[in-house]
């Protein structure tokens, strides 16, 4: 394994806090990842990692080598990178909240793949917060607004809502006309899977932001549940728009309190700023990017908050 190759695998092993996940992620022997660092740090004169029984910790020299090796892998990386022979490959691990993939991201895979026919992807779904850097995740796709953290974001696309029921569902607790009109009427919740709350309903007015609990017969987790009991009328529910266009069209589904909208909210694709990007994620963070314009036009799709 030639320097270079060895410094990945130090930073991977940093990153990943293991040697068996780091080596895991570069399709080595264990055997060979820990002969590859004891060659480093006799080479350095220097003891860069800490072991424990359950954890991986680089030294203070590990961690002053460890950033000078991310600086370097990025030049190498941005050099082999700006020959246009040099093609992206390898396999990519992304973290999907798994609607807004199978809306905008797996119908265009085909044409992606015969592009970039040396990459693979390995696509995880969930709605949980993931470290991306312990978990040994290239990048994620995410809705909403981010909280504060490490992670570099490009926003890729914003989700419009609405506030929408079955004509049924009006008929029997009647048709708002304002917010004031709500009492008496029910919500389907969507709850967090994180933290277990249910998203109050909210709603725009004027320049102010106005939330709403309401009480109901049924909360959900799941994206595809919530829409089914949208659909089976049991209550008042808010979701993007590209998600119930076509029940709208169709009568299935009546937009109520259209002068209060929900907020809209950002989608991203967030990756590490601390690991060098490699050819195979600029060229997926790229495509799916241009993925999301094309289909700017329609609105988006729904996904749990947590």
């Amino acid at each position: 394994m030639d320097r270079f190759d060895a410094m990945r695998l130090f930073a991977r092993i940093v990153e990943r806090r293991s040697f068996t996940l780091a080596a895991n992620d570069m399709e080595i022997p264990r055997s060979t990842a820990t002969k590859v660092i004891a060659e480093l740090e006799a080479r350095l004169g220097v003891r860069l990692l800490q072991r424990t029984t359950r954890v991986v910790r680089p030294t203070l020299d590990g961690e002053a080598f460890h950033q000078r090796c991310l600086r370097i892998l990025d030049d190498v990386e941005d050099a082999e990178g700006a020959f246009k022979g040099v093609q992206a490959k390898g396999q990519l691990r992304i973290e999907v909240q798994g609607t807004l993939a199978r809306h905008f991201l797996l119908p265009g895979l085909p044409a992606f793949f015969e592009r970039y026919p040396d990459i693979q992807i390995a696509m995880s779904e969930s709605d949980r917060w993931v470290d991306l850097v312990q978990e040994g995740i290239d990048c994620a796709l995410r809705w909403g607004h981010l909280r504060d953290s490490e992670l570099a974001a490009r926003q890729v696309a914003i989700l419009h809502r609405l506030t929408c029921a079955t004509p049924a569902y009006l008929e029997k607790f009647g048709t708002p006309a304002t917010i004031d009109d709500l009492g008496g009427h029910r919500v389907i919740g969507l709850r967090s899977i994180t933290t277990g709350q249910v998203t109050p309903l909210e709603f725009h007015k004027g320049k102010e932001l106005q939330s709403l609990s309401l009480s109901g017969v049924l909360t959900v987790t799941g994206t595809e549940s919530y829409l089914a009991a949208i659909r089976l009328g049991l209550g008042l529910a808010q979701v993007p728009r590209f998600h119930v266009e076509d029940d709208l069209k169709a009568g299935r589904l009546v937009e109520i309190l259209a002068d209060t909208p929900p907020p809209s909210a950002p989608v991203s694709l967030l990756y590490a700023r601390s690991r060098q990007l490699s050819p195979r994620v600029r060229a997926f963070i790229d495509w799916a990017a241009g993925e999301f314009r094309r289909h700017e036009a329609p609105q988006h799709a729904i996904v749990s908050r947590h």
